[in-house]
């Protein structure tokens, strides 16, 4: 089975070997058929620390690894911060 991958960005990173991503979906209301963003906070397992507030990572699921932690953060080029472009 596939495993999802998801982009979002790092808002705590306070814990140690983990942080914890902000991802954003749109969901169209299906009276309204307005698009609202609709936002969901996942813990990711960060290794090496790497990753500060504000960035932009991907973060892929995982075995549980705690009680919380599901996720763990892509090490790849594509997960720069956000204020490199």
């Amino acid at each position: 089975m596939p495993r999802r991958v998801l982009q979002g960005q790092v808002v705590s990173d306070v814990a140690d070997k983990t942080v914890v991503v902000k991802v954003e979906r749109r969901v169209m209301h299906p009276l309204y058929k307005k698009y609202i963003k609709s936002t969901k906070k996942y813990m990711a397992h960060d290794e090496s620390n790497r990753f500060k507030i504000g960035d932009t990572v991907m973060i892929r699921e995982c075995r549980p690894l705690s009680a919380r932690k599901r996720w763990e953060v892509l090490v790849e080029d594509a997960a720069a911060p956000a204020g490199e472009a």
